[in-house]
């Protein structure tokens, strides 16, 4: 059993953390809020942007650390407060443990800023084309001075139970958007199983690449997405003007693929199909 702390506890670090539990593994986890982890799993209040409530971290000594912060603002200041100061903060208080194997940090494939047709991969330089791109690419760079191995983690749009913004967006036609660009999604239950799925490999001493892309098989073009959905809804779709499409970007997971990780929802109309069970 070894010690895994998950720092940020919202949806995705909780399910993350249910997986590796379910493993046998020691899960510590921080959050923000005051609830505690299901399972009597460990839970230490704390805000990585407040140093001195990290304290608490400065003896625990995991062999594993997942960074899975959520900014609380869409600002820069937010940005870098959560992913470059919080970051910062957390490996601060790690100075002393000669535990440390492994480093996760959940970063977002809005680094890429680039619109292109091309099909993009994790060799491809990312280019940000916002403040939050920029933000967390700098704080993957972080990772860059460490002496234990680190990887980064490109989640595209996250998806699934409770996270229906785009089953919304599909109900009403007036709130589709102007253009029709191409996107991409991952299921957050995908994202958590393959965050869990390399803390074992990452134990089990096997070599990991330094970044993943976390998405699914199908870069879809967003009309494409709204319209299935709407039909699944029963909302008539023949009236709608699609635009020319514009846009956007797609990505590979083809490494992710390699690591022998199997997907529950490889495509949207898989995982979506369950989503709207739900609703």
């Amino acid at each position: 059993m070894s010690k895994v702390l998950i720092i940020g506890c919202g949806d995705l670090g909780t399910a993350i953390a249910l997986q590796l539990h379910q493993s046998q593994h020691e899960v510590i986890g921080v959050r923000i809020s005051q609830q505690s982890l299901p399972h009597g799993m460990q839970t230490i209040q704390a805000d990585v942007t407040n140093a001195s409530s990290l304290n608490l971290l400065n003896n625990i000594n995991p062999s594993i650390i997942i960074y899975c912060v959520a900014a609380s603002a869409q600002t820069d200041e937010n940005y870098h407060a959560h992913y470059v100061q919080g970051l910062k903060n957390i490996l601060a208080s790690q100075t002393n443990n000669n535990d440390l194997q492994h480093v996760f940090f959940v970063s977002s494939t809005r680094v890429y800023g680039q619109s292109t047709q091309a099909l993009l991969n994790e060799s491809v330089n990312a280019e940000p084309a916002d403040f939050g791109g920029e933000r967390l690419l700098e704080a993957e760079n972080v990772l860059s001075n460490l002496p234990c191995h680190t990887t980064t983690l490109r989640l595209s749009g996250i998806y699934g139970q409770g996270r229906l913004y785009l089953v919304n967006t599909a109900k009403d036609t007036s709130r589709w958007p102007a253009s029709n660009s191409w996107s991409n999604r991952i299921h957050r239950d995908d994202a958590a199983g393959f965050i869990a799925f390399l803390v074992q490999k990452a134990l089990s001493q096997q070599p990991l690449e330094s970044c993943y892309i976390v998405t699914d098989d199908m870069p879809t073009l967003q009309y494409t997405v709204l319209i299935w959905l709407a039909n699944q809804l029963g909302i008539v779709t023949n009236h709608i003007q699609i635009p020319v499409e514009n846009g956007g970007k797609r990505l590979s997971n083809k490494r992710l693929r390699a690591t022998g990780f199997q997907l529950q929802y490889p495509n949207y109309q898989i995982g979506y199909e369950k989503v709207l069970k739900t609703i």
